[in-house]
């Protein structure tokens, strides 16, 4: 039976290599985001839409989903609470936060109902940890990462497995800055103990595996993959 995957932020990064993963193992994607449509080959449909906007047609049109990848997210320059404003926190807050309770409050009751189903939230080592991002990002993926663990535990008997994947260094077009001239790319790279950058397609097989049907003794974790960095 084909699976329903639904992918926000999968116009690039690490939403794109988890839909390519997908799709390259059959599976039905729903992909949004509100770039551009990515060139896809497959059972692939696209709604390009801010998840912050109004997303009633996408739920009108798909109800129901078997695995929900809320992978949409933005970072916040590494700026401290007092060079950041407040309208600029609250808004990386709807995107790495919010617009992700809103997708699971809407298709967890149907994964409860079915008795089944699969939610990986994408948090990050800043999760967890101080200095991967700046104050609004490192506290939107916190609030992330105990969401996350909280459903976890309250659905644990539902049927409804729920994760979180926390990367590291990944190379993306969010991180494409510190790869410019005078970035942070090479220092990043000597600073992890593996000695570089993740690739999304890494994260994406994680994913996979997460969503296989072999991680059915697992429950809330939130796995770290992050070339060693959070070892130190």
């Amino acid at each position: 039976m084909t699976r329903r995957v639904l992918i926000t932020g999968v116009s690039s990064g690490i939403g794109l290599a988890q839909a390519r993963a997908f799709l390259a193992n059959g599976d039905q994607v729903i992909g949004v985001d509100r770039g551009e449509r990515p060139d896809l080959a497959g059972d692939f449909i696209f709604y390009q839409r801010d998840v912050r906007e109004d997303l009633t047609q996408l739920l009108q049109d798909w109800p129901e989903v078997d695995i929900l990848c809320p992978t949409a997210g933005i970072l916040d320059d590494y700026k401290p609470l007092l060079e950041i404003a407040e309208d600029e926190f609250e808004q990386l807050f709807q995107i790495n936060f919010f617009a992700v309770v809103r997708l699971i409050r809407h298709y967890l009751p149907h994964m409860v109902a079915r008795k089944k189903g699969i939610i990986i939230t994408m948090c990050s080592i800043a999760s967890h940890l101080a200095g991967g991002g700046g104050a609004a990002y490192t506290s939107s993926k916190h609030a992330l990462a105990g969401l996350t663990k909280q459903l976890a535990l309250d659905y644990a008997r539902s049927g409804v497995q729920i994760f979180g994947i926390a990367p590291g260094a990944v190379k993306t077009g969010m991180t494409k800055a510190d790869f410019e001239e005078g970035g942070l790319a090479d220092w990043v790279a000597e600073e992890t103990p593996i000695g570089r950058w993740l690739e999304a397609g890494e994260v994406a097989d994680l994913t996979l595996f997460l969503a296989s049907g072999k991680a059915s003794a697992m429950q809330g974790q939130i796995l770290t993959i992050d070339g060693g960095w959070s070892m130190k």
